[in-house]
């Protein structure tokens, strides 16, 4: 693509952080990397100005109109080492998705999953849908993805 097909890109980039310890295999956001529209960086290093920012994450307001013209601060990893992610941008406004259903086949034995919880190209898609912004590949690569978009085609505007 050149520089003359680039689309423009009308809101912050959204920026995803991946923990040290997340597993490649099972990381279901590596094929957006290169997408003009997502930026990654490893925790804990934050490269990124995130004022204006909102975090998708559980207990917060749920994500919406308000939030259409900010970026948006991803964490990525179990939710056993979220939770350091977490504290680290405590100072970045939590936003929640609706109660939506994950499509990926939870196999922990030794940690159970919050309710509500997706996997971090669902979130993300999610979140896009909602916000009105173009979703177009987010979930090309994502092996559930048509299962995802049926169980919770009730929440897509």
């Amino acid at each position: 693509m050149t520089a003359a097909e680039t689309p423009e890109i009308l809101f912050p980039i959204t920026v995803i952080v991946i923990h040290p310890r997340e597993r490649r295999a099972k990381c279901t956001v590596r094929p957006l990397r290169g997408r003009q529209d997502i930026a990654f960086c490893n925790f804990p290093r934050m490269p990124y100005d995130l004022s204006g920012y909102v975090r998708l994450g559980l207990g917060g307001p749920i994500l919406g109109p308000d939030d259409a013209n900010c970026g948006l601060l991803v964490l990525d990893g179990t939710w056993r080492h979220v939770e350091p992610m977490q504290r680290a941008h405590a100072e970045i406004p939590i936003r929640s998705l609706p109660p939506l259903i994950t499509a990926y086949p939870r196999t922990s034995k030794v940690h159970q999953d919050p309710d509500g919880g997706l996997a971090t190209v669902e979130a993300v898609y999610a979140a896009y849908r909602l916000l009105r912004r173009d979703a177009t590949g987010l979930l090309d690569h994502y092996h559930w993805a048509t299962e995802f978009v049926e169980q919770n085609s009730g929440f897509w505007p």
